[in-house]
């Protein structure tokens, strides 16, 4: 196992040294959510959403000792079944590793951004689900057609402008359009992006997507117009949200961590 330690000596990261008293410690430390990422992706696979080595899952790195500037990433290029706890890396939000002996996702610059500019995200799931991608291959937003659609991923599903994947400048893309505190968004020509206060919400999210995208491909096919729940269900939904998320950022709503 290849652990690597920001400093001079080994710490946890953000955690005093005079705090560290074993090796354990800072295994302990990062197990729990290495488990996470590792679960996550074997319900990915299992149920369809992710496939080979595409996509990538993160999940922020809370509690104690550990404060929110680290999060726990799929390695690059690695097959979802063959995964073990010691293949997830461990990296600072400055993309510095601090634990693992494998190459982080291309995407993890993606991954950081999101959790830099969203306090209320807590895990990242990016895949390359098909109903969801046609639609990316479209360039076509998912309107409100549910109200569990808006509750759980917002107003509206938005397109994201193609980058180059793994780029600096699909990060600053990302960075750029997920302000509006949604949870799900496509990404043109590539894929999907769903965020979560935990692991279960992040996944939760990316199945809500594909059934909306499905029956949004699917009443397309009507060549008929596609309605819309009303503005003040819409909105009332997306207040709900908007309150979840905010008691997150106040620590007020059990994130996953230990």
């Amino acid at each position: 196992m290849n652990i690597r330690f920001l400093g001079h000596a080994p710490r946890i990261w953000g955690m005093p040294q005079e705090s560290v008293k074993t090796f354990e410690d800072l295994m302990e430390a990062h197990a729990h959510f290495k488990q996470q990422i590792l679960d996550a992706c074997r319900t990915l696979v299992d149920k369809g959403y992710l496939m080979a080595t595409g996509g990538n899952v993160s999940v922020r790195i809370t509690g104690q000792p550990a404060p929110q500037n680290a999060f726990a990433i799929t390695p690059s290029n690695y097959d979802y079944l063959k995964m073990l706890p010691d293949d997830v890396c461990i990296l600072s939000l400055d993309l510095e590793p601090i634990e693992g002996e494998r190459k982080p996702s291309v995407e993890a610059g993606m991954h950081a951004g999101v959790y830099q500019t969203r306090p209320d995200v807590m895990a990242v799931v990016h895949t390359h689900q098909v109903y969801a991608s046609a639609l990316a291959l479209m360039n076509a937003p998912i309107p409100a057609l549910f109200d569990e659609q808006v509750r759980f991923l917002g107003r509206a599903v938005e397109i994201i402008p193609y980058a180059p994947s793994g780029t600096g400048m699909l990060r600053n893309t990302i960075v750029k359009h997920i302000k509006n505190h949604h949870n799900a968004y496509i990404i043109q020509n590539h894929g999907v992006l769903c965020f979560g206060h935990d692991m279960e919400r992040a996944i939760h999210n990316v199945e809500i997507l594909e059934k909306c995208s499905l029956a949004y491909l699917l009443a397309l096919c009507s060549e008929r117009k596609v309605s819309k729940i009303p503005l003040a269900v819409r909105e009332i939904a997306f207040a709900k949200l908007r309150k979840d998320q905010k008691k997150v950022e106040k620590g007020e709503i059990s994130t996953g961590g230990e």
